[in-house]
């Protein structure tokens, strides 16, 4: 018995036999050709036969995903159409008559490094979202049929150096109980299809996964991050408990989706979601959410080749406020430059992006971008339920600038005759450990705190979250951190305000007793984990959540106290 460590991508359990994935020979020659216009055409041909491709595999990914999936494959589809790619494309074909293998690697290739040298781990996911579409095509261009498990007959676990998204849409579900690979990260477009597939993973394992023989017996954790070589029979009797219980678990908590998290001796706390757009809205509704305790307004500029103005964004916004009717939807604005720039706003190159121009400190040296969101942001606040956030705080002073600002669109808005809600919340994220430690301050001038721990774990710990070799240390779980989240939640109640916590560890299901203990007032979590969250929550008194947390605390490591607070899930349960 073997075990190989790995990134933790998909909760669940499986247990079954290796299937190693191998992908089709993509080898071409590099050549010159005799006539570009011809060669052209022959690309362009296959640049619809990978339209039509995507068009399919889209309405796939809808029909056992979700629509939030499936825009995942519609951003594909854009890829085919950027006028960039295909100028430099047409450039290579008919400026160097290269041939259209050549060009139309050489294009994606540049596109892709391009977006691994952002240092951001958003842009980095999208690069293999931009190989896998120029692998289409490549196919396409030489002949290369598309079966992603050719072969595969047995249920198993699929074994790979990567997955792509397409890759992932397309195996034959009845026939894989979980995939382990050596590449991707887990915010990949591939782990998130595989948590909205249902199907446990783990990515970013031990290169030596791929020395393992085929059919040998696996043992896969996709919670933990674990794959297992030949398990003895009483992990695998151990396994098989737990599938069975966390199966029925899972069933209850889809049934109970839509009741409300109320503890078994009446205490009531908010669950609602992590949004970027209209479709998350609708994915977050049907799972249960209570509200958005996180819009994140930066996709809106992302997918956009120019600077959305007020009306684009009050079409935006108003759409999702709508959508939510009364219940909370928190905008946050824009967490834009440093590490997710935008080539439209002409941002200067820094060293070390995470701690530099962005969020806030932007767009309060920037009014011509902050006003039109915050204009946008109070028109569609009208009949809703709206609530206004500001991320990157460090200073007090900051959020006396930031609702300057907003009271000036405000009286712009009704100087124009144009309504505004009367009443609207005001927040800041504290992810900044200034901004934690001097929370009864900053309690004062806020109506609400939402705790980002991504960015609160990383800045604490001094550990870059997108850098392998450290992003370890950068956990939720770590002891300084959670001692800053109780900071913080202790000073805002003493204000008499509310916290909400929207990083990922709202939605771990072994750190919501310990928040819950803590005294957290609003969980906020990607749409899929809103169910199990609530029944996680529902399973326990407040009194035992306490105990939960007060233990947690006393503990030196994250691994002591996930290891710990799984004990006491098992007891409550």
């Amino acid at each position: 018995m073997k075990s190989f460590e790995g990134i933790a991508a998909s909760s669940g359990i499986a247990i079954g036999p290796a299937f190693h994935f191998h992908r089709g020979d993509l080898h071409f020659e590099r050549h010159t050709v005799t006539d570009p216009a011809a060669e052209w055409a022959r690309l362009a041909a296959a640049l619809e036969a990978a339209q039509r491709q995507i068009a399919e595999i889209s309405a796939r990914a809808k029909a056992e995903s979700g629509k939030e999936e499936a825009d995942i494959f519609e951003a594909h589809a854009l890829m085919l159409e950027d006028p960039d790619l295909l100028e430099t494309m047409q450039q290579a074909i008919k400026g160097q008559s290269l041939n259209a293998e050549a060009a139309l690697q050489d294009a994606a290739e540049n596109y892709a490094q391009i977006l691994e040298t952002l240092d951001n781990e958003y842009f980095s996911a999208r690069a293999a979202d931009v190989r896998d579409v120029a692998s289409r095509v490549l196919r396409i261009l030489l002949g290369v049929a598309e079966s992603p498990t050719a072969g595969l007959t047995t249920p198993s676990i699929i074994l790979a150096h990567d997955l792509t998204p397409s890759d992932t849409v397309l195996l034959d579900k009845s026939l894989v109980l979980g995939f382990c690979t050596v590449e991707g990260g887990a915010t990949s477009h591939t782990a998130i299809l595989a948590r909205s597939l249902g199907l446990p993973a783990v990515v970013g394992a031990e290169p030596e996964v791929l020395e393992i023989p085929p059919g040998a017996t696996l043992a896969l954790d996709g919670g933990e991050g674990t794959l297992t070589l030949e398990p003895d029979e009483a992990l695998i009797a151990d396994y098989r408990t737990r599938q069975q219980a966390g199966a029925q678990l899972l069933a209850q908590a889809r049934k109970d989706a839509h009741a409300p998290a109320i503890t078994r001796d009446g205490h009531r706390v908010e669950v609602v979601a992590n949004i970027g757009n209209i479709a998350g809205a609708a994915a977050a509704l049907e799972a249960g959410a209570e509200g958005v305790g996180l819009l994140r307004t930066e996709f809106l500029y992302l997918e956009h080749t120019h600077l959305p103005d007020e009306e684009e964004q009050y079409q935006a916004y108003r759409a999702i406020i709508e959508a939510f009717g009364s219940r909370p939807v928190i905008l946050r604005t824009l967490d834009i430059g440093g590490d997710k720039d935008l080539p439209y706003l002409d941002l200067p190159h820094e060293m070390n992006p995470f701690l530099g121009f962005r969020a806030i400190r932007l767009c309060l040296a920037r009014p011509e971008i902050f006003k039109p969101q915050l204009r946008a942001a109070l028109r569609a606040s009208v009949g809703g339920n709206l609530k206004i956030m500001f991320p990157m705080v460090a200073t007090v002073a900051e959020v006396r600038a930031a609702r300057t600002i907003l009271e000036e669109c405000r009286a712009e808005l009704l100087a124009e005759g144009q309504p505004v809600a009367e009443n609207i919340e005001i927040g800041i994220m504290v992810e900044i450990p200034a901004a934690a430690l001097l929370a009864e301050r900053f309690a004062t001038e806020v109506d609400f705190f939402s705790i980002g721990t991504n960015d609160l774990s990383q800045y604490t710990l001094a550990a870059d979250r997108t850098n392998a070799l450290v992003a370890a240390l950068g956990s939720g779980f770590q002891p300084a951190v959670l001692h800053l989240v109780r900071n913080v939640i202790t000073a805002a109640h003493a204000e008499g305000k509310w916290v909400g916590l929207c990083g990922e560890l709202a939605g771990d299901p072994l750190a919501i007793p310990i928040l819950l203990g803590l005294g957290l007032d609003e969980f906020s979590m990607n749409p899929p984990a809103i169910p199990l969250a609530k029944q996680i929550i529902r399973a326990l008194t407040l009194a035992e959540a306490r105990e939960v947390a007060q233990h947690a605390l006393e503990l030196d490591n994250p691994q002591t106290i996930r290891a710990w607070v799984k004990e006491q899930l098992v007891l409550y349960q």
